[in-house]
């Protein structure tokens, strides 16, 4: 008990709170770690936005995706009550980078081998429906993509509260791109093998941060990356 309080005491300190919303040195940090969330999270809006493309209608695809953020928010004041242990954690970010990989290389399986998958859809039976399985995917890679964002957040502010604030507005943010994605996929449906083949890029850079490997390849170049698997 006496851990969680001081994990989580200063969310619920109204001073802090109120000295962070009065402060224009603290929005400023806080208007850099949006921007820094939007630059990490352009990747993941387009992961985001092909998971929900396995949903027949477009109601249903923003539906998921509004259930998504409320999930995202959740978990990233969970995530940041923890977020100074979680650079210990190693083995967070080797089983996230796994999940993403295995996403990957799932999909390119099941589309090259049509007709397997055809029979596997007649012998599978789901354990959720087909939306609440892709809120799920939704929420487990949220709580991948937060790693890196949160830990590179509480790099430039130690105040959970000003961390949080930054990243609550970039989530927003990064939805409407997911937005905006879902809409070019109607229209260019590649873009869809793009997306998984930046999941194996996420997996590879995620599992290259580990500490036996410790390569840290720059948000800013990897927006770059990004950028030319689009074009």
């Amino acid at each position: 008990m006496s851990l969680l309080q001081n994990l989580y005491s200063p969310f619920f300190d109204v001073e802090n709170w109120r000295t962070v919303i009065t402060s224009g040195q603290d929005w400023l940090i806080i208007l850099s770690l949006v921007l820094i969330e939007c630059l990490l999270s352009v990747d993941n809006a387009i992961v985001l936005a092909a998971q929900t493309q396995k949903l027949p209608t477009k109601a249903e695809q923003e539906k998921s995706l509004f259930y998504g953020i409320w999930g995202a928010y959740i978990f990233r004041f969970l995530l940041i009550g923890v977020g100074v242990y979680l650079i210990n954690f190693w083995e967070i970010k080797v089983l996230g980078a796994g999940y993403l990989m295995y996403l990957s290389i799932n999909h390119f399986y099941h589309m090259l081998r049509p007709a397997h998958k055809q029979k596997q859809k007649k012998e599978k039976k789901r354990i959720l429906p087909l939306f609440w399985s892709v809120v799920v995917s939704i929420e487990m890679m949220d709580i991948v993509f937060s790693i890196d964002s949160v830990l590179a957040s509480l790099a430039i502010s130690p105040n959970p509260v000003i961390v949080l604030i930054g990243g609550l507005i970039g989530i927003l943010a990064m939805r409407g791109i997911a937005e905006v994605i879902m809409k070019l996929m109607d229209l260019v449906p590649e873009l869809e093998v793009t997306a998984y083949i930046l999941i194996a890029l996420i997996a590879i850079k995620l599992f290259l941060t580990i500490p036996m490997i410790d390569i840290e390849i720059p948000a800013a170049l990897f927006g770059v990356v990004v950028l030319g698997a689009l074009a």
